[in-house]
């Protein structure tokens, strides 16, 4: 068989392989409407273990129990609903990975603290998504712990003591947005006084998904992060701004049905724009 021909059979094959090639798509049923989801296949016991709860029926009914305007909504907490065992309510293990961040309409596994889960082990059910917020690009690159202890060093300079005014008045109002603001705008005469630099190491699509679509960047490489909301984000942004009590709980109950349906990834790119890697 000449090469060439060899060539184009094997690129149509590629072709009609891709078409036929199918994937999961999650559908989050809320009072609010429908999320629409598809789970990363380089998280792969995140994902089947997701899966696995969803087909079996087991997340429905369960509420969206935890719920933070601007940072994310926390639900599917399967083993209080079932009222499983202590003994019996399973981890999974952490998938972390680099270049999978927390950009609003992400999904991930909750999980214990480092302190008491130091392998960061993931619940077995419980998953949040994220909602957050954007952010302008010298706040997003400033490491802004240190920032914060460099501006408290510098205000009890005696010639800065109308600066520290400015922050004691913001802070009296509880106007946090104000005081990161201010801190910001000296960040260059503190690096030049202090002799240091106070950027945070962030890849370009950090950069680029926090300044556009927003998130929770300082959750990055702490929790595996195993899918993603690719339609109702305006459903995110429903149940986030629920009214809650002082446990974060929505006063109202939020309850999800979770369904999932195998279909064509060409299908999937074509109705809600997920690009998958080839």
């Amino acid at each position: 068989m000449p090469l060439r021909l060899f060539q184009l059979m094997a690129m149509v094959l590629l072709v009609a392989g891709c078409a036929t090639e199918k994937d999961y798509l999650i559908t989050i049923e809320t009072r609010h409407g429908n999320m629409y989801a598809v789970l990363f296949d380089d998280t792969p016991q995140h994902k089947q273990n997701f899966i696995d709860l969803a087909q079996s029926n087991r997340y429905d009914s369960t509420e969206f129990q935890r719920v933070i305007e601007n940072f994310m909504i926390q639900g599917g907490d399967v083993f209080s609903k079932d009222n499983t065992p202590q003994d019996q309510q399973y981890t999974v293990a952490a998938e972390i990975q680099e270049d999978r961040i927390h950009a609003k309409g992400n999904i991930a596994a909750a999980r214990q603290g480092d302190n008491i889960n130091p392998n960061r082990r993931s619940s077995g059910t419980q998953f949040y998504i994220v909602q957050g917020r954007v952010y302008d690009r010298l706040e997003l690159t400033t490491d802004m712990k240190r920032l914060q202890e460099s501006f408290m060093r510098y205000t009890q300079l005696e010639s800065n003591k109308p600066l520290q005014e400015n922050y004691r008045q913001l802070y009296e109002f509880g106007d946090f947005n104000g005081i990161n603001q201010l801190m910001l705008s000296h960040k260059e005469e503190m690096e030049r006084f202090f002799n240091t630099n106070l950027d945070k190491k962030l890849t370009q699509q950090q950069i680029d998904q926090y300044t556009t679509v927003g998130g929770t960047p300082h959750l990055d490489n702490a929790y595996t992060v195993f899918g993603k909301v690719v339609e109702g984000l305006e459903v995110l942004d429903k149940i986030a701004a629920e009214p809650t009590d002082r446990s974060d709980r929505p006063r109202e109950p939020v309850y999800m049905k979770v369904k999932v349906d195998k279909i064509a990834k060409s299908r999937i790119t074509k109705d809600y724009g997920y690009e998958y890697a080839h």
